[in-house]
């Protein structure tokens, strides 16, 4: 890994991926394919993309049952564990409508309402990913959400792993149909014959998806749009090299676009986490996806002290953060953006990941600067409750008609006035 001496501000952020004209056009044709010819556009895309011949879009509850059944018990007692442990921290998030009165009988209030349906985008092609739709079916059930729909690209055999059904059947998720890419966000968000249209969709994807979901977003709502992986780690001199380089090799593996950086103040620690990584990459089966991460967005920044250290992991405002400190919780308090914030030698990366229960949907990019992970109010709505007794609108009435008119805005006014006449 390349070592840099840290002299002014520290940045590994890359450009937002906006895509390609090709890729926006090919998006674009894709949405309005869809939202012209419905289902049939579903069965032909999924053949073109994913080379799968369906008859039929929806997962069957015979499937769910089958793919449940396959798998191993302590696998399954894995899973339920996660989502105990996922459900545990949400629980925690929920808030309360609250009302307040006021000596004049004036009531004002909040009222929290969860979002009707939501659609769980689940990533396929390459790989399953079971902790995805814990991580965002769980904060919308927790949220009162009625219908939660998945939707997931199929496998060639026109079947959905059976991992991702599992899960899927362990939460209690009945409406899944296979499809993916941006054809499943365009009937997520307009509907088919088949899918009936949600209110918001979550969940990550390649850029197909995201720039699918950045062309629907007003139309329904959307999480945020994910970039690749990353980590910081910043550690001091007592730091297990070892440790520290299996972290950022964790992220590394993902993409090769994911970021794994270390910021420290010892030279030494830098040297060694450097040696250890070319070491661990040498075994690991994605080498080649880590060696390119690392190569093209890895770094390891040689600080003066401890506080330059943190200005430049503020700077970063990185997904994953992790403090591996002689003292990690007394710097907590100093770090300003990050996704999700590891505390200490056995807090590690995937710990959060799969199974400690905060959200592992984080911002990336920097946009921990000013943007939170995943979370419960992401599945609800707030209204505001107005109610004004005679007695306030007599002595604020005045007030308001005057601000009003300052805006120019004559009826709002006269709406006021003609009750203060009594008219």
């Amino acid at each position: 890994m390349k070592i840099i001496q840290v002299e002014g501000e520290v940045s590994l952020k890359r450009d937002i991926d906006t895509g390609t004209a090709e890729q926006l056009a090919a998006v674009e044709r894709i949405i309005r394919q869809v939202n012209e010819e419905g289902d049939q556009a579903l069965f032909t895309l999924t053949e073109q993309f994913d080379r799968a011949v369906l008859s039929k879009l929806r997962v069957e509850r015979e499937e769910m049952l089958i793919a449940h059944e396959q798998m191993d018990d302590e696998v399954l007692e894995a899973l339920r564990e996660a989502i105990v442990n996922v459900r545990d921290f949400h629980d925690r998030q929920k808030r309360q409508s609250w009302m307040t009165t006021k000596a004049d009988g004036t009531i004002l209030g909040q009222k929290i309402t969860p979002l009707d349906s939501v659609g769980v985008y689940v990533p396929g092609g390459k790989a399953a990913y079971p902790s995805s739709i814990m991580m965002n079916v769980v904060p919308a059930q927790v949220a009162g959400v009625k219908r939660i729909v998945m939707v997931s690209p199929p496998q060639a055999d026109g079947t959905l792993p059976a991992s991702v059904l599992a899960t899927a059947y362990e939460l209690g998720v009945e409406e899944i149909y296979k499809v993916g890419g941006a054809q499943a966000i365009a009937a997520l968000a307009f509907g088919t014959e088949t899918i009936q249209p949600v209110d918001k969709i979550t969940g990550p994807g390649n850029i197909y998806v995201a720039l699918a979901k950045r062309a629907v977003f007003g139309a329904v709502d959307i999480d945020m749009i994910a970039g690749p992986s990353e980590i910081v780690v910043l550690a001091d001199e007592q730091a297990n090299p070892r440790y520290i380089a299996a972290d950022l090799l964790s992220q590394a593996e993902h993409d090769e676009r994911a970021s794994a950086v270390l910021v420290t103040p010892s030279q030494r620690l830098a040297e060694q986490v450097s040696k250890e990584v070319m070491k661990q990459l040498e075994t690991l089966p994605k080498k080649g996806i880590a060696e390119s991460s690392i190569r093209d967005y890895g770094a390891i920044y040689v600080t003066r002290n401890v506080d330059e250290a943190i200005e430049a992991v503020n700077e970063l405002a990185p997904e994953h953060l992790e403090l591996l400190t002689e003292e990690p919780m007394a710097l907590v308090g100093r770090i300003r953006h990050a996704g999700a914030i590891f505390v200490g030698p056995y807090s590690s990366e995937p710990v959060g990941d799969y199974f400690a229960g905060p959200n592992h949907v984080l911002p990336t990019n920097g946009t921990a600067r000013f943007s939170s992970p995943l979370n419960v109010d992401d599945f609800t709505k707030k209204s505001s409750i107005i109610s004004y007794s005679q007695q306030a609108l007599q002595l604020n009435g005045g007030t308001i008609s005057k601000l009003a008119r300052l805006e120019g805005l004559e009826a709002h006014a006269r709406a006021i006035d003609i009750r203060l006449e009594g008219k």
